[in-house]
């Protein structure tokens, strides 16, 4: 769905959760209640719940905290700063990691982040969907340069794991697990996703958009068709409020500083850590790599971030890639 000037000027708006009446919105947006209302009817497909009331006009569900760059560039540290070649928001965007997939191949600089309020073709791993409803959740990309080789940096999203991790634990959140290679569980639940996406010569120098994922808050109409089991910021924080920009401002810290010392410190530097909130280790499995499909028993990772499985036989493999699905789960 695209987001027109007038809706995002209702957007912002409405973005406090108070009631606003149509006379009110059609006099601030310069359109007439009748267009309100039409705009007002799309807000389900951009994922937002609203209530209309008699009287009173209407409000969202609940209160949006939109993305604001001074806001997110106050909590930035100064030498994290300094590696930002460029910061965007986006309104709506495809998907962070497509834009800037294809603004790598016009030399954009390394260290160009990508954030967006709603992406209507978000993207996971496999071509998967990833449901980005408006407002609600933390949607980034960023794009890094690298001298090394695609092969050289097969774990990024790995240490990319470790760095969410750290910056979950600041804001208190504990029981956080590691689902190789790029998921992000609560309580055996998905919280969140990274999409590394590489390009580049085989001997290197190569280029990576490194994209997350985070629920904040997933609201009901939008979470509908999301057939595995989920969890937002909002269930495990049990009303703790946490702010938006200031959290993607600690994801974009943590998550540049690793990047940026990835080609020197590699892999091995962030091993023990991983294995530390390894959820598959020790389970039953099922990996799935293209057609192929792959059950055992997970006996965790090697130092160089390959998955290591253990077949019916006592076999025991090693993958570089692959979908891993818990076996109680089918």
């Amino acid at each position: 769905m695209a987001i027109s000037s007038s809706l995002k000027k209702i957007l912002e708006i409405l973005a406090d959760g108070n009631f606003h009446s149509g006379t009110e919105l059609a006099e601030q947006v310069g359109i007439s209640r009748s267009a309100i209302w039409k705009h007002i009817r799309s807000l389900p497909e951009l994922g937002l719940d609203y209530h209309a009331l008699s009287g009173k006009g209407y409000r969202l569900n609940d209160e949006l905290e939109l993305f604001d760059v001074e806001k997110i560039l106050k909590t930035l540290h100064p030498q994290v700063e300094k590696k930002i070649s460029q910061l965007d928001i986006f309104y709506q965007i495809d998907s962070t990691n497509s834009y800037l997939m294809s603004e790598a191949g016009r030399q954009k600089s390394s260290g160009a982040i990508c954030i967006a309020e709603y992406q209507h073709a978000g993207r996971g791993r496999r071509g998967r969907e990833w449901v980005s409803p408006f407002g609600s959740n933390i949607y980034f990309s960023i794009l890094w340069r690298f001298s090394s080789s695609p092969a050289a940096i097969s774990a990024l999203s790995l240490v990319i794991g470790v760095a969410v991790v750290r910056v979950l634990h600041r804001i208190d959140i504990q029981e956080i697990g590691l689902k190789w290679p790029n998921d992000i569980f609560w309580q055996e639940k998905k919280l969140a996703g990274i999409l590394v996406e590489v390009s580049g010569e085989a001997d290197g120098p190569c280029t990576a958009v490194i994209g997350l994922g985070l629920n904040m808050f997933l609201p009901e109409n939008a979470a509908q068709n999301i057939t595995r089991e989920w969890v937002d910021l909002r269930q495990i924080l049990q009303g703790k409020q946490v702010s938006r920009n200031v959290l993607t401002a600690l994801l974009i810290n943590e998550l540049v500083t690793v990047i940026s010392t990835y080609e020197v410190l590699s892999f091995e530097a962030y091993f023990e850590e991983w294995c530390h909130y390894d959820c598959l280790k020790n389970k039953r499995a099922i990996l799935y790599v293209g057609q192929q499909q792959f059950s055992g028993t997970v006996l965790g990772i090697d130092t160089q971030g390959l998955l290591l499985m253990e077949d019916s036989n006592g076999n025991t493999r090693a993958f570089a890639s692959g979908e891993v699905s818990f076996s109680r789960r089918g």
